[in-house]
């Protein structure tokens, strides 16, 4: 772990997780969540969402929501991933689940490359940092659960897809899902695999 952020981790100081799900997919918003962990109520056994099976993360979704001093979503449609495109839309998304916070942190660390630009806090971007910050793995897995459960709800409006199963991702079965049935509002036109089929 790298001297600076070693230093902000054992500094005392009010740290929020940041992370957002779904950059990948070609249906749905971008979800982000922000999470301030309780040091007093740890949440064991996190890890990046990804290598979390589907059952433990929604326990460990559960019990982060519990335990954590505060936590909130923040999201970016289908129609603003289309006009700033998805890179754009995820700060969005992330500076939003900031904002939305009850509890304002000291400094937000932020997975990935970069940072939004108008956080209310400092900040710091953390490559891999779901995998290195308890605070980003704790956002990561309930970015992850609650943008899973919003496609399971889409899979029931528009039939057909496999949206519960492959959460809009690119997949073999949904690309010829959307040849034959055409695109809905929750598919993102930006996206070539979409766009081919407009």
């Amino acid at each position: 772990m790298s001297a600076p952020l070693l230093k902000i981790l054992e500094s005392g100081k009010i740290i929020v997780g940041v992370d957002e799900v779904g950059r990948g997919p070609l249906a749905g918003a971008v979800v982000a969540a922000a999470v301030i962990l309780d040091p007093n109520q740890p949440v064991e056994g996190l890890a990046d969402s990804k290598k979390v099976s589907e059952k433990r993360r929604e326990a460990l979704a559960m019990e982060i929501r519990k335990k954590a001093l505060n936590w909130a979503l923040g999201r970016a449609e289908v129609e603003e991933i289309d006009e700033i495109n998805i890179l754009h839309a995820s700060l969005l998304a992330m500076s939003r689940a900031v904002y939305a916070l009850s509890v304002m942190p000291d400094i937000a660390l932020i997975d990935g490359n970069r940072c939004p630009s108008d956080l209310p806090c400092q900040s710091m971007a953390v490559v891999k940092g779901d995998q290195r910050v308890a605070e980003i793995s704790a956002a990561s897995i309930i970015a992850k659960v609650a943008r899973d459960h919003e496609m399971i709800e889409m899979d029931q409006k528009y039939p057909g897809y496999g949206l519960a199963g492959h959460k809009g991702y690119p997949t073999k079965a949904h690309i010829a899902a959307l040849q034959t049935l055409g695109i809905t509002p929750i598919h993102r036109r930006s996206f070539a695999p979409v766009r081919n089929c407009l």
